[in-house]
């Protein structure tokens, strides 16, 4: 499946600058190793040693927080849209 990836800031360094790339996969973990066959060092920004998705690091496949869903073996179709949102914390 062909799905678009949007690509935060601070990742943009790892994909020439672009904010949105395009990925091939069934699923998220598919498209995460996808990803980092045509931009090295992504995945280990993203995902623990062990694969998951790292804890500060939000994913969403069209507005849904995969977490909610079948986490990374959440299932992908044709122009589907993920995001990656690093997690902001912070104040007082």
């Amino acid at each position: 499946m062909a799905v678009k990836v949007r690509i935060p800031t601070p990742l943009r360094k790892l994909t020439n600058g672009a904010d949105e790339v395009a990925a091939e996969g069934a699923n998220i973990n598919e498209i995460i190793n996808n990803l980092e066959k045509s931009y090295p060092g992504l995945k280990e920004r993203i995902c623990e040693p062990d694969g998951k998705l790292r804890r500060f690091v939000n994913l969403y496949l069209n507005d849904e927080d995969i977490r909610f869903k079948e986490n990374m073996e959440t299932r992908l179709k044709d122009n589907d849209e993920v995001s990656i949102i690093p997690a902001i914390a912070g104040g007082r």
